[in-house]
């Protein structure tokens, strides 16, 4: 006797020649259909009837043997983030997939944590994307951008602090983040300024630039810079504002508006006003911001905007053989409110 399990028999999978069997056309004219070919004219109530046939199957078609034929694929693959993200840019993120998905590109997003930068290359290769935007969590080469346009990439686009050969390029200066926000202290009269250094791992490429950029605005100016390494935790935190005085302290560049507020509330909690003893400056220009009491000062940064990147992928897509560019990113400018 049968096990109840054997007796279900598994259910055929639909094909393109189903489709077309009930919708009275060629297979040919199915896959015009599906894969919207404009180069091929349809009529309208020809199109409808072949959705309609393959969503009455449960017909979906094959994109591996699409991408086959056509020696590519419309994949767009994203590296995940391997660092905590905040408001900002999974705004730009969102943005980002909803524009390429009106492009008619399939968004992928690969967790490539523990990869090094020529074996994610590897990795995202066997995918065969079309396109790979990769947004600063690995550290692409030279030799990953090769490994990639072997593999049938007509574009790879990086965002990160400088350019990789071969790729296009979005240069975003993190030392400009932290100049400007030193920059604004000092112009305030701040001569000892603190600059956190968050511990996360991951933020490491970010927030190095930015003491670095620190460092450049006080040069010869006579104030001095004191890196203060920071957990997002509150324990952390009020360690740090519990030693706040013995540091001598009068301003801090938080990183960001989220590590601001973080340490804000923990000074403000053991006596130190803002910004009367102690001025105050995050980044992102985050709306919670400009709610706190004092309001936060930041520094407002200019990201690129998703729906830009999407049409650079689609342009870089068309016209594989253009000259990769860089393009420089991050323009940055204080906004002063009440803590600083």
């Amino acid at each position: 006797m049968r096990k109840p399990t054997e007796q279900s028999a598994e259910r055929s999978v639909p094909t393109s020649a189903d489709v077309a069997r009930l919708a009275g056309v060629s297979r040919a004219t199915v896959s015009y259909v599906l894969n919207n070919t404009a180069a091929v004219r349809i009529s309208e109530p020809t199109r409808r009837r072949v959705r309609e046939a393959a969503e009455e199957l449960g017909y979906v078609p094959h994109a591996a043997a699409r991408s086959l034929r056509a020696g590519h694929s419309r994949m767009v693959l994203l590296p995940t983030a391997h660092v905590p993200i905040g408001p900002l840019y999974s705004q730009f993120f969102n943005e980002l997939q909803w524009s390429l998905r009106r492009l008619d590109y399939t968004v992928v997003q690969y967790g490539s944590l523990g990869l090094e930068a020529d074996e994610a290359a590897r990795a995202w290769a066997e995918l065969r994307p079309v396109a790979v935007v990769s947004l600063g969590q690995v550290q692409l080469t030279p030799q990953g951008v090769e490994i990639l346009k072997r593999s049938g990439a007509k574009a790879v686009i990086t965002l990160g602090s400088q350019r990789v050969e071969g790729a296009h390029a979005l240069v975003m200066d993190q030392g400009r983040v932290g100049r400007v926000a030193a920059e604004h202290l000092i112009e305030v009269g701040r001569r000892r300024i603190g600059v956190v250094v968050p511990e996360e791992p991951g933020l490491e490429m970010f927030a190095e630039r930015r003491l670095e950029g620190a460092r450049q605005a006080v040069a010869g100016t006579g104030a001095t810079v004191v890196p203060l390494p920071l957990r997002y935790e509150e324990d952390s935190a009020n360690e740090l504002a519990g030693r706040w005085r013995a540091l001598g302290l009068d301003a801090v560049f938080a990183y960001n508006d989220e590590y601001a507020m973080l340490l804000m509330r923990a000074l403000q909690d053991v006596g130190i006003s803002v910004p009367e003893e102690t001025a105050v400056v995050g980044s992102d220009d985050l709306l919670l911001g400009r709610l706190l009491r004092p309001r936060l000062s930041t520094v407002q940064i200019d990201m690129v905007i998703g729906r830009h990147l999407a049409e650079l992928v689609d342009s870089a897509v068309r016209d594989p053989e253009s000259v990769p560019q860089a393009r420089d990113l991050l323009a940055s400018r204080v906004v002063r409110r009440e803590s600083s």
